[in-house]
């Protein structure tokens, strides 16, 4: 069997090489329910939520609001100070979900600025204690992601405390977060992560498709794959690269794409209700793009504020370009 076709274990799970990604405001409940589709088994990670929030936690969030078909699940949340921990981890294994990740990679201003997400990078003391608590309240897997570091590179170092403090597996994007998205993945460092640590490694960050998976893991031997902005708006892209991964072709027509399309807005409709559509409409550029009136199309429908005139102009595309 060829490591694509093996499974990346973690804790006492065993999973398909490509996961997907948190992204705030995307990949939330609909959209996963949607990849769920295509991709029965594989590892999904909820958009990150803070501790606090969690905790304090009434169901006007909706953050621990989700279908339990889409398990499993690694549930992301962020932290800046011990407080909060073990209530929020309560309810989030409550809610049912196979593992529970600590976010210490983003890049997010908002977020650390209050000395979570990839500012804790830069403040190990405060990790240390943060990691510790984790790994105590929680008996399912516990994984972590980071960045290449905070304003220097220190993610070896910070590997290594995060096995040594009983984390199961450790996901990594190799930018600093003073280069957010930009720049080219640092992809040696995380061949250095690799060696450095026993745990399994992921990699965040430039893995768009199977070709770019293959060269990532020929640079880094990696044991894993988590795909984020690559599946934004193409909730078949795991599917696809698990296909090709095996050899063989994979593709979704215009029509197929309306189609999901439209299954997209009825899920945004039933999870949000009313604001499903205003909340849908950053997912448009992705479904429309490649058309040649892409442009004109969007800020058409951006301003819709017509349910049923958005449905029709799916319909009306799907015809149009099917075949």
């Amino acid at each position: 069997m060829s490591f694509w076709q093996e499974k990346i274990k973690i804790g006492t799970f065993s999973f398909p090489r490509f996961i997907g990604g948190p992204l705030d405001g995307i990949t939330d409940s609909p959209f996963r329910q949607l990849v769920r589709e295509f991709s029965p088994s594989e590892l999904l990670y909820t958009e990150m939520r803070h501790v606090a929030c969690v905790a304090n936690d009434k169901g006007g969030t909706k953050a621990l609001q989700f279908k339990q078909l889409e398990r499993p699940l690694n549930f992301q949340v962020a932290a800046n100070r011990i407080e909060f921990i073990e209530k929020a981890c309560e309810k989030i294994l409550a809610a049912g979900v196979e593992m529970i990740d600590l976010n210490v990679g983003c890049p997010a201003p908002n977020v650390i600025g209050s000395g979570s997400g990839s500012a804790l990078m830069a403040d190990l003391p405060r990790l240390t204690q943060i990691l510790r608590l984790f790994r105590k309240v929680i008996p399912v897997p516990f994984t972590v992601k980071i960045r290449a570091g905070f304003k220097c590179q220190n993610a070896v170092e910070v590997a290594k405390l995060i096995q040594d403090c009983g984390a199961d597996a450790l996901a990594i994007h190799p930018r600093l977060q003073t280069q957010k998205f930009e720049g080219r993945p640092d992809y040696a460092l995380v061949a250095q992560v690799k060696k450095a640590i026993d745990i399994p490694v992921i990699v965040s960050g430039g893995v768009i498709n199977y070709k770019t998976a293959q060269l990532v893991h020929e640079q880094t031997g990696v044991d894993g794959f988590l795909i984020g902005r690559g599946i934004w708006g193409k909730p078949w892209k795991l599917e696809e690269m698990r296909q090709n991964a095996l050899g063989n072709p994979y593709t979704i027509d215009t029509k197929q794409i309306f189609y999901w399309a439209a299954r997209h807005l009825d899920a945004m409709l039933e999870f949000y209700g009313p604001r499903g559509l205003f909340a849908f409409r950053k997912h448009l550029p992705f479904y429309l793009k490649g058309l040649p009136d892409s442009s004109a199309l969007r800020q058409k429908l951006v301003l819709s504020d017509s349910v049923d005139h958005v449905r029709t102009t799916f319909a009306e595309l799907a015809e149009r370009h099917g075949f």
